[in-house]
């Protein structure tokens, strides 16, 4: 495999949990050499959120599978921030480095000097993202942000669920976050390589929750009515949700008029492609209720996979709802290799789940399976510091490493 498209990018992660992780993680993929800093009490919190856990080669308890989804292609180093020697060794790596993401709350790296306007000073093309709950200005940027409160404040769970507001069941917000800031960082290096200097980014997961909203937030903005919870039902497009099959349910994607054209055949309903009701998609949907409980009647008469087969036949986009079990069993998932295996150290192999960039020529890499705590501090202090074994051992003494 050739090397990554960041291979000559240097990335330090002072950041935990998800969001920043995330997005460490996906430049690590894209190849940039990704330092994971870590508190020495533990580390990362998420380390320690399981079940499941990894095994432990002395037979106790592992890391976490949730820290594994998020931190590959990482070296970890645990380094006490809280004293000055730790704080020197932080700024000594940043110097080094094109990249620091960060998402401690609001201004909390500014009392160790570690923010941006104090580390630029030694880098001035240092690209540092930050990452917080509500952004760096703002009545509410002091506070902390977890992605379940920024889908309520945020408006995700005022249109999700049917009857009470429901969150989506991943942490999507914490996730979008980690790829706008991915994508942030590229640009802000393409601009640095164009002379431009480097810069600071101010990533908030309530901003990225707005601008989730795509069609939903435009609906309000543009016809000035908020929206409601409409479950799996599509508030602009009929139809467009899940239908009750004699064995299950089953998604329909209908998202043109020509394509509901031959839906109705499949149903054995030919004339509603000509009924002024339903022909167009507007009109569907203002007759929603009456077509779609229709359309239920019809598709609880067979099978989930009977009425797959024909309306794939017929171009018709469908699909079960499955269960994690379906989906990675599901040859499509195996024909575009969704999963792979790592060996964790000290834990043997684990399976991750594949980068979903597919790059010709610098596709993502898997190198370094998510690292165990502080595993790397060594060979990362004497690669990019110099330090010998005995300063680090110094250093572990005194508190400052772990």
């Amino acid at each position: 495999m050739s090397d990554g498209a960041l291979s000559h990018i240097k990335v330090l992660d002072l950041s935990r949990v998800l969001a920043g992780p995330w997005c460490a993680q996906i430049l690590g993929d894209l190849g940039a050499d990704v330092i994971k800093v870590e508190n020495p009490d533990g580390g990362d919190d998420t380390r320690g959120w399981g079940p499941p856990f990894m095994p432990d080669e002395g037979g106790g308890q592992g890391d976490a599978a949730y820290y594994l989804c998020a931190n590959r292609n990482k070296r970890s180093i645990a380094v006490n921030l809280r004293e000055p020697e730790g704080q020197g060794i932080i700024r000594k790596l940043a110097a080094q480095s094109d990249v620091v993401v960060e998402n401690y709350k609001t201004g909390g790296l500014k009392r160790f000097s570690l923010d941006y306007e104090s580390l630029k000073k030694d880098n001035p093309s240092i690209v540092y993202c930050s990452v917080t709950g509500f952004g760096q200005t703002g009545p509410n940027a002091h506070l902390p942000g977890y992605d379940f409160l920024i889908q309520a404040m945020g408006g995700l769970m005022s249109v999700t669920g049917e009857d009470a507001p429901v969150k989506v069941g991943v942490p999507i917000v914490d996730l979008f976050t980690g790829v706008y800031a991915a994508g942030a960082i590229l640009a802000a290096l393409v601009a640095r390589d164009q002379g431009k200097g480097g810069q600071y980014i101010d990533m908030a997961l309530f901003d990225v929750q707005a601008a989730m909203l795509a069609n939903q937030a435009c609906n309000f903005l543009v016809g000035g009515k908020v929206p409601g919870r409409m479950g799996n039902r599509h508030p602009n497009i009929v139809p467009y949700q899940d239908f009750p099959t004699a064995d299950g349910r089953i998604a329909v994607a209908v998202g043109a008029d020509r394509q509901f054209r031959a839906f109705a055949a499949v149903l054995g309903r030919p004339e509603w492609a000509d009924d002024p009701r339903y022909a167009r998609n507007s009109a569907r949907v203002e007759y929603r209720e009456e077509l779609c409980g229709e359309i239920a009647s019809i598709m609880r008469r067979r099978a989930s996979d009977d009425w797959r087969v024909e309306l794939d036949a017929a171009g018709i986009p469908c699909g079960p709802i499955q269960g994690l079990d379906g989906v990675f069993a599901e040859p499509q998932a195996v024909a575009r290799n969704l999963t792979f295996g790592m060996d964790v150290t000290g834990s043997g192999s684990a399976t991750l789940v594949a980068n979903p960039m597919r790059l010709s020529q610098t596709p993502p890499r898997y190198s370094k399976a998510p690292p165990r705590f502080a595993e790397h501090t060594i060979e990362v202090l004497q690669e990019r510091l110099g330090l010998s074994q005995n300063d680090v051992a110094a250093l572990k003494e005194r508190g400052i490493l772990a």
